[in-house]
């Protein structure tokens, strides 16, 4: 298994040989090409065209919320709860949604991700707050997880998210730019017990 942080909540993840984007945006020209592509919503810094483009090949697989729309040959559409199997590997839409924010609402119905090969179970949590939901994630290894409180959870929710499921280890995405060691402080402060992996962007 190999995660690279791109940009934002853009990743790249390498599981048994099958390369995964989550949220494409900004990806480097001469980047793998995908066999599969995740966006947790269509706004353009989570679904960025130009960067889908550079990574799409004829047998990518684009999987979208059920809500979104995109003129894609190989296109995947989910539900809060659906759960697919492309190239042996399982992936489980969940909820991802900003209770008191109207730019994500629940009713658009935009995702967060769970990619498993069985043995290892990466989370992308999509733009999200701290959401009921997130106590029903179990057996999480890898979380992805907005911290940057624009439309997303900051420091401090954040921080309680983990504690309410927690993985054995946390990447903060979605940051903005801000003093990702305060967000450790503050997961060191509230007991959390998860991992905090810091990653710049192009690791």
């Amino acid at each position: 298994m190999k995660l690279k942080y791109i940009e934002h909540a853009c990743f790249r993840l390498i599981l048994n040989d099958k390369v995964i984007y989550f949220d494409p945006y900004k990806i480097p020209k001469d980047s793998e090409k995908a066999d599969i592509v995740l966006a947790s919503h269509d706004h353009y810094d989570h679904l960025d065209k130009q960067a889908l483009k550079s990574i799409a090949k004829d047998s990518t697989i684009m999987v979208l919320p059920k809500t979104c729309s995109l003129d894609f040959k190989n296109i995947k559409k989910l539900s809060v709860g659906e759960m697919i199997e492309i190239e042996k590997l399982n992936i489980s839409a969940v909820a991802a949604y900003n209770p008191n924010k109207r730019f994500h609402p629940k009713s658009n119905q935009w995702l967060g991700y769970i990619v498993s090969d069985k043995k290892i179970n990466i989370y992308h949590a999509g733009d999200t707050d701290l959401i009921p939901e997130m106590k029903d994630l179990k057996n999480i290894d890898i979380a992805l997880i907005p911290v940057g409180d624009t439309y997303t959870m900051g420091f401090n929710e954040a921080a309680d998210a983990l504690n309410t499921f927690n993985p054995k280890n946390a990447i903060p995405m979605h940051h903005w730019g801000k003093n990702l060691n305060e967000f450790k402080k503050i997961c060191e402060r509230k007991g959390v017990q998860s991992n905090i992996i810091i990653l710049k962007e192009g690791e």
